[in-house]
């Protein structure tokens, strides 16, 4: 019998869809069964004959909850949650570590839990199904757009018979995968562009950008390759480094995020308040728990008393839905061809990249890298054939 693979219509304000019809047609034709909740693509431009053109099924939400796997861009509701059963498989941002409870009651429901926050990038094999570095590189990408659309003046130097305008200096404050993508689409739009960084590897990137490279004293990162929160220490001295970077530039662009945290406050009030009239803060921290810029709030442009404008992006991968959902579908896709052998799902805990990407399985939590998160023992490694026979001895 073939495994049934399904998706969700996500909730509204995200227009993203877990599945395209071009990523279905490729799942039926290797012999899956493709459910697709009613109206899950329209956001994203991909209407419902679209999928069924490419050999899919459309459903209701209760029938796309019934499939083996399940596919989702966001954490759905614990209403939806609570519908999944022992041995079925979901797949996708699920938060793992910002909802401990949800978490926890996949685990005691027996249901496979694949949290793409968990997914190691130092692992190359797991490259292709990085859905983090697809959708924080569309949203680097977005974020230079919409810095230059709000900003008031000229991005690239100009000159006209009524005199030159000095080109935008654009400062991009996190050189991972979000802010390389800024720096090189500012830079392309014509804008004198600084990175800057905690991580010392990251220079040789900033400049391979033609950008000024701007590194820290204050360097750290986590086990999985990503900068860690700092310490408020380290935060402290972060904002006063940067304070007068940030006062020499026009434009601002911040990209530090948590996982299932509240993301790092960079820009202080102080440097707000310093801006001068017409400065751009384009946050991509921005969310519900809070931003990368004192004063930012999700969704909305605020305009300071100087007249600086700060505006809240931590939604820029779904403001360009159809190419984010494209790479993200490809995502989804690898990581399904990755878990399924021989007609069936998989999940060996063992394999280096799938030992902390499956958040639950087999009734408990078993990622490491949650399971520290979350202040619990690590999963005892399992003991190979060979060192049990020692031990005998």
């Amino acid at each position: 019998m073939a495994i049934v693979v399904s998706v969700l219509k996500e909730a509204d304000g995200e227009n993203r869809v877990a599945l395209t019809p071009d990523i279905a047609a490729k799942l039926v034709k290797n012999k899956f069964k493709v459910l697709v909740e009613k109206n899950a693509g329209v956001k994203a431009f991909y209407s419902d004959d679209g999928y069924i053109n490419a050999g899919a099924e459309v459903v209701n939400r209760t029938e796309a909850l019934k499939a083996d796997i399940v596919t989702v861009v966001n954490e759905p509701t614990a209403a939806s949650l609570k519908k999944l059963g022992k041995g079925q498989t979901i797949i996708g941002m699920l938060n793992p570590m910002g909802d401990k409870k949800s978490v926890e009651e996949l685990a005691a429901a027996g249901v496979n839990s694949l949290a793409f926050e968990l997914l190691p990038r130092t692992v190359s094999r797991a490259q292709n199904m990085d859905a983090n570095s697809s959708q924080k590189s569309i949203a680097g990408y977005k974020a230079a757009l919409l810095a230059a659309d709000t900003y008031p003046q000229y991005f690239p130097m100009m000159m006209t018979a009524a005199g030159t305008a000095r080109p935008a200096k654009v400062l991009v404050i996190g050189a991972a995968v979000a802010g390389l993508q800024a720096i090189g689409t500012a830079h392309r739009l014509g804008a004198v562009v600084s990175g800057y960084d905690i991580r010392e590897d990251a220079r040789g990137q900033i400049e391979s950008l033609a950008a000024k490279a701007l590194i820290s004293a204050v360097q750290v990162k986590d086990e999985n390759g990503y900068a860690r929160a700092l310490t408020a220490d380290e935060r402290q001295a972060q904002q006063t480094e940067l304070a007068g970077f940030i006062a020499e530039n026009n434009v601002i662009i911040t990209t530090a995020q948590v996982p299932g945290g509240k993301p790092p406050v960079v820009v202080s009030k102080k440097a707000v308040d310093n801006a001068q009239a017409g400065t751009v803060f384009i946050d991509l921290g921005s969310s519900d728990l809070g931003g990368n810029v004192e004063g930012s709030k999700p969704g909305q442009t605020v305009i300071t008393k100087s007249g600086a404008l700060i505006v809240g992006a931590g939604d820029l991968a779904s403001r360009l839905p159809k190419s984010s959902s494209d790479m993200y579908a490809k995502n989804i896709q690898n990581t399904i061809n990755y878990i399924v052998k021989d007609g069936e799902i998989v999940l060996d805990l063992d394999d280096d990249v799938l030992t902390d990407l499956v958040a639950t399985a087999n009734g408990e939590i078993t990622s490491n890298f949650l399971r520290g998160r979350l202040g619990l023992e690590k999963r005892a490694a399992k003991i190979e054939p060979e060192v049990k026979k020692e031990a005998a001895k």
